[in-house]
């Protein structure tokens, strides 16, 4: 105890020009398993389409400004501008009138196609359940059938019969 006190005394009672402190070393965050940098792809009406390099933690209105902006006829409504974007993430801002991406001309949501937030849109479906649709199909492909949705964690037989006439493969 007393040489704790006498250390602590040390430390606290030198003149502050003596104070030092020294970095040891720091491990980037590239090293630490964090992307600095990602990439993503921005399509549709902007005004440069094509592959963006982002800093992580980018948001969808930060890929919209480094492709150039969006065109005069982009429709910005079905974009979530404050969505942060991910490492091989696809843009797509559309011009106004053409339907969202991932939905078909049948007005059903095309669930291999649709982006999460067009996903979401769906009765029951919340970002959580969007992101393990759009994870599971990037793991296994495509669905083959509506039915194999319930292959997801978290869709049963109930949320499978709210979703089976707004969704199509």
């Amino acid at each position: 105890m007393v040489l704790f006190l006498a250390a602590a005394g040390f430390f606290l009672l030198r003149p502050p020009g003596e104070r030092k402190v020294e970095v040891i070393g720091t491990v980037p965050a590239e090293e630490e398993g964090r992307p600095t940098e990602i990439v993503v792809y921005v399509a549709g009406a902007v005004k440069s389409p094509g592959i963006q390099r982002l800093p992580a933690g980018s948001r969808m209105a930060d890929a919209l400004e480094r492709a150039g902006g969006p065109l005069p006829e982009a429709d910005l409504e079905g974009l979530n501008l404050a969505q942060k974007l991910e490492d091989g993430q696809r843009v797509y801002v559309p011009r106004r009138g053409q339907m969202p991406a991932g939905t078909a001309s049948s007005g059903k949501v095309n669930v291999n196609t649709a982006p999460a937030s067009e996903l979401e849109k769906l009765p029951g479906i919340g970002p959580t359940l969007a992101a393990r649709i759009v994870e599971y199909r990037e793991r296994n492909g495509p669905f083959r059938r509506v039915e194999d949705l319930k292959k997801v964690k978290g869709i049963g037989e109930s949320k499978l019969r709210e979703l089976r006439d707004r969704v199509e493969v």
